[in-house]
């Protein structure tokens, strides 16, 4: 019972620069994760698993087969200009991407708190 990943579906849209792929992946229900799902095509379509990006993934009722959508483009840097940011922090492992979204929690809440000490002091000027 090895997971088996078929080819539906592979095409290239010029017009946003990637490769759209749907596959199916045998016996994958609720057995594989997204990445590791990206890993595999990324394998059997002989590029890097970083430009791989997950679209979808669904099962059917009462079958063991997974239809995914991945889209494949030439460098990481055009797949985070043209996807929304969610797309690309759900391919980060759970650590760096709590961590990145922690850091920017706290560069937010260091710019607010400078902006309300900021408006404190000018609305202290003001009472003199």
């Amino acid at each position: 019972m090895s997971i088996e990943v078929l080819t539906l579906n592979d095409r290239n849209n010029s017009l946003l620069s990637r490769r759209e792929i749907s596959v199916v992946f045998s016996n994958a229900a609720g057995k594989i994760k997204r990445n590791e799902a990206a890993q595999m095509v990324a394998n059997k379509n002989n590029v890097d698993p970083k430009t791989v990006i997950p679209i979808s993934m669904n099962g059917e009722k009462g079958k063991t087969d997974l239809h995914g959508i991945f889209y494949i483009y030439s460098s990481l840097e055009q797949a985070k200009s043209l996807l929304p940011r969610y797309r690309i922090l759900r391919t980060l492992p759970k650590d760096e991407r709590k961590k990145i979204i922690d850091d920017e929690k706290a560069a937010r809440l260091k710019a607010k708190q400078a902006l309300a000490k900021g408006s404190k002091a000018a609305s202290g000027k003001g009472k003199k």
